[in-house]
């Protein structure tokens, strides 16, 4: 009996079908399956240094411990008050920074240093009614100082530690529950 070739073809084609549908293979070479590597967590930041390009350098600031509020200047139309955040307790702190009186509790860098505007606003991190750096300035414990029209006081917007005030008051500077103020007479 004579096969006919188009059979063979599907026999040999019907045969590889089996022999791969009940777990065999033709031989072919198999590559190793490598594992996939779990990639490596990120380093979480230290809350206690500042981050890089900050431009608050070593040695850094310890926490906020206070903030003290003063009038500063006097003019016809409106008076400034400024705000300056104290760190500490931490002589050493102090003492490297340039405080040679044993305070323990300092500004963040001494008045004309470079890197103090940078350090406050680290250590202050953003005000809630304008989110830029600096504290959070209240007239009388509730009104935000927005704009002369809205709060009769507002930011100064060169100097976020300093406000302009209009009407006698109480202010406050503020960073979270840490709090200074001031009673303004006008």
């Amino acid at each position: 009996m004579r096969l006919d070739s188009s059979f063979l073809l599907f026999a040999a084609a019907s045969a590889l079908a089996a022999q791969v549908a009940c777990g065999g293979s033709p031989a072919m070479p198999t590559t190793p399956v490598q594992p996939t590597p779990v990639p490596t967590p990120a380093p979480t930041p230290d809350p206690g240094i500042p981050p890089a390009g900050s431009g608050c350098g070593e040695p850094y600031p310890p926490e906020l411990a206070s903030i003290n509020v003063k009038l500063h200047v006097k003019a016809p139309e409106y008076f400034t008050l400024d705000s300056t955040p104290l760190v500490g307790p931490s002589s050493p702190y102090c003492r490297e920074i340039g405080y040679t009186d044993g305070r323990q509790y300092c500004p963040v860098r001494v008045e004309q240093d470079p890197e103090r505007r940078a350090c406050e606003a680290w250590v202050m991190g953003n005000a809630k009614d304008t989110g830029k750096p600096g504290p959070t300035w209240t007239r009388d414990w509730e009104t935000y100082c927005t704009t002369f029209a809205q709060s009769t006081c507002q930011h100064d917007p060169d100097n976020p530690f300093e406000l302009f005030v209009q009407v006698a008051g109480w202010y406050q500077a503020c960073r979270g529950e840490i709090c200074g103020e001031v009673e303004l007479v006008r």
